[in-house]
C-alpha cells in the first residue's frame, strides 16, 4: 500500500473517531492539533488502525509516535 493511501485511510478513521468531517491530516499532525486526541482516544485509534490495516504495534513503537507522518512511516514499513 503506498503512502498516499495509508494517509486516505487513516483521514477516514480519525474522522469517524473524532467525529470531525473537517478533519485533514498532514504529515506534521499531532495530537495538540485534533480536540479530543487525549490518552484514551490515543488507545483507541492504535486499536482502530491496527484493526483496518491488521497489522500490530509494538509498545516501544506506540511510544515513539509523534505526529502522523512517523505514523504513516511505521505502517507502511508494516504492510512491507
Amino acid at each position: 500500500m503506498q503512502k498516499p493511501q495509508i494517509y486516505s485511510e487513516l483521514n477516514d478513521i480519525f474522522r469517524d473517531l473524532f467525529d470531525d468531517d473537517n478533519i485533514v491530516l498532514k504529515p506534521e499532525t499531532s495530537a495538540d492539533d485534533v480536540d479530543g486526541w487525549d490518552s484514551l482516544a490515543h488507545i483507541n485509534l492504535i486499536v482502530a488502525i491496527e484493526a483496518k490495516f491488521k497489522i500490530k504495534f509494538k509498545t516501544a513503537e506506540i511510544e515513539s509516535l509523534h505526529n502522523v507522518e512517523h505514523l504513516v512511516d511505521v505502517i507502511a514499513a508494516k504492510l512491507g
